[in-house]
């Protein structure tokens, strides 16, 4: 494709504009590790929240949901249920507060705070970075994958007659440079560009929003759809059948495996509640809620990105979508069998959006590549360098020795993720495998160490070394089966598994020494299952009163879960012109937003009033 003179100058000047901000703020962020991986505690809420936002805005995930709007309508607003996109609801309403409290500066180092030092702790503590380093390579290679996809399809050189290595290429070569200005300048730079790529990446979502409002009617989109496209509800079957339209189509939601949607939608639910409670990931959201200057900090960063991401990303996939089934359809059906949906964003905007506000969208969907790739590389050498390196190997090390080890890690796991990225089929089964199973193998162990007591470091690692037992053996029977199934119908018995191995490993060796648990319990002050922690800590501060928001929590993620969909559904509903929906939602949006004011905003604090003086802390 030939760009307009306009458009590549946008692009270019924006790609050389970031790796020049990651040399800038380098001098800053290598003043110490804590400025590098945390930006020193000193970055406000709101840019952390405009930051993450803008880290959520990639472009492998936006491919995607434009593909699920585009085959499965209005339902699709359920099906990143997977991720579980309402984590963030979670956190919002109470995860953030208790997981900045802790002070460390990674998750590994929470396992510490958490656990102790014993044996079962420092098993749990290298596992957990284990799981978290695969965690970051599944990212990067999910990124890779997704980049090349798309910058093929745009930039105007051609640089291998093969299609495939040609995605190959502009990946590496997107990859390095990204990977250049995250290295140098460590979370400050990460940060720093992804609040300007938040602000480029709104304004082209909102014009791409526009244009399709503008060039496709109502009447148009009901001409081009199945009968249920435009339904946000659904009954035991989807009963979308694209027979006559695109016959491609049903082939997908067959191959996906989402029917009966019922029994998806129940698993998906389930799972999304008990991932979301474990906390987040050891990833780059984990990071910026350690970044935040106080707990209550984190917490209001964690609902700030549900405010400014949802409805204009949502305007950029329905806008893209709505220009594809109407004017893409001929193409799509001339393509057979062997559609590519991941495609059908680049293409629908290859094909409608004008030039300058092409090249403008172009370098926003870059950036919000750059964005999750930079934050994703920013957290692991978070956990080889603090603690592993600096940990096992070289405890007095200097801060410039920590810094220049982090430039190195940070490069070695970019060739990794990459590396893999060249083996994987598709942007959809590297997401199913990383949702799905490798979270079903982490989900049990860190949950239960959010609300008993008794579990400690020992069961810890006996559910998370479970947990890859458990994937390798599904892996292994799916290839003497030659066959593939969804790993969302995996993930009862993952869970399952890991949590008895959790339990028994917890029950047949001996509690976490008590002064470690009292120190969590009464920094944090979780609700649960504390109940001897609780009376050992009352000896000792008899002021000490117990957790007693678990029922409020609750209904706030009851609330925030619907205030989210509602924001998402609001966004498609006006861009497709169904004008009674999209006041309903709205009507939804402000009553549970008055809700969510009056019962979380106003009952934030950072610490309960009588946590004693010597677990505060110091300013």
């Amino acid at each position: 494709m030939q760009l307009a003179f306009i458009d590549v100058a946008v692009i270019v000047g924006y790609i050389l504009a970031t790796v020049v901000i990651g040399f800038w703020i380098s001098a800053k962020a290598s003043k110490n590790i804590r400025s590098y991986f945390l930006g020193g505690n000193k970055l406000k809420w709101y840019t952390l929240g405009l930051s993450n936002a803008s880290g959520m805005f990639d472009i492998s995930g936006t491919m995607w949901m434009v593909y699920l709007l585009f085959v499965y309508g209005l339902t699709s607003v359920y099906i990143p249920w997977l991720w579980p996109v309402f984590n963030q609801i979670f956190m919002m309403v109470f995860l953030s507060v208790w997981l900045r409290r802790s002070g460390v500066l990674t998750g590994a180092e929470w396992i510490t705070f958490r656990f102790g030092d014993g044996l079962g702790a420092r098993l749990s503590h290298l596992i957990v970075v284990l799981f978290a380093l695969v965690n970051v390579v599944g990212f990067l290679a999910y990124g890779f994958i997704g980049i090349g996809k798309f910058a093929s399809v745009f930039l105007p050189w051609e640089l291998s007659p093969d299609p495939t290595t040609n995605d190959i290429y502009y990946g590496l070569i997107i990859t390095a440079l990204t990977t250049v200005y995250v290295v140098k300048g460590g979370m400050f730079s990460v940060v720093f560009t992804e609040v300007l790529q938040f602000f480029i990446m709104t304004f082209a979502c909102v014009a791409v929003g526009i244009i399709a409002m503008k060039l496709v009617s109502p009447e148009m989109l009901a001409a081009a759809v199945p009968e249920n496209w435009t339904s946000i509800g659904f009954g035991w079957n989807l009963d979308m059948d694209w027979s006559g339209i695109l016959e491609s189509a049903n082939t997908k939601i067959v191959t996906d495996g989402y029917e009966p949607f019922t029994i998806f939608f129940m698993l998906m639910l389930t799972s999304g509640i008990l991932k979301s409670l474990m906390g987040p990931p050891p990833n780059y959201d984990m990071q910026r809620v350690l970044s935040a200057r106080t707990p209550t900090e984190a917490a209001k960063m964690s609902g700030f990105v549900n405010v400014v991401l949802l409805f204009p990303r949502y305007m950029l996939i329905a806008g893209l979508t709505v220009l594809a089934l109407v004017y893409f359809m001929d193409d799509l059906r001339a393509m057979g069998p062997d559609v590519d949906f991941e495609q059908i964003l680049p293409f629908a905007m290859r094909e409608f959006v004008p030039p300058g506000l092409l090249g403008l969208l172009i370098a926003g969907l870059l950036a919000a590549f750059m964005s999750t790739f930079a934050a994703t590389t920013n957290a692991a050498p978070a956990y080889v360098v603090n603690d592993i390196y600096k940990r096992y190997f070289k405890p007095g090390g200097s801060d410039k020795n920590y810094v220049v080890a982090s430039y190195v890690v940070s490069v070695l796991f970019v060739v990794l993720g990459v590396l893999i990225g060249l083996f994987v089929p598709s942007l959809n089964s590297i997401i199913m495998w990383i949702v799905s199973a490798f979270y079903g193998a982490y989900t049990a162990s860190n949950v239960l160490k959010w609300f008993w007591w008794r579990f400690n470091g020992v069961g810890y690692f006996c559910g998370m070394a479970a947990g890859v037992v458990i994937l390798l053996a599904i892996q292994l029977i799916q290839w003497m089966m030659g066959v593939e199934f969804m790993q969302i119908y995996a993930f009862p018995f993952i869970f399952l598994g890991c949590f008895i191995a959790c339990v028994v490993g917890s029950l047949m060796s001996e509690p976490d020494d008590m002064e470690v648990l009292k120190n969590f319990y009464i920094k944090v002050r979780p609700w649960g299952f504390w109940g001897p922690v609780y009376e050992a800590a009352k000896q000792d501060h008899p002021e000490l009163e117990r957790n007693r928001e678990c029922g409020r929590d609750w209904a706030n993620i009851a609330v925030g879960i619907v205030w989210q969909t509602s924001m998402t559904a609001s966004a498609i509903f006006m861009v497709i012109q169904h004008w009674q929906e999209f006041v309903i939602s709205l009507v939804v949006v402000a009553a549970s937003s008055f809700y969510l004011w009056q019962f979380w905003w106003r009952k934030l604090k950072d610490y309960p009033a009588d946590t004693p003086e010597k677990y505060l802390p110091r300013t």
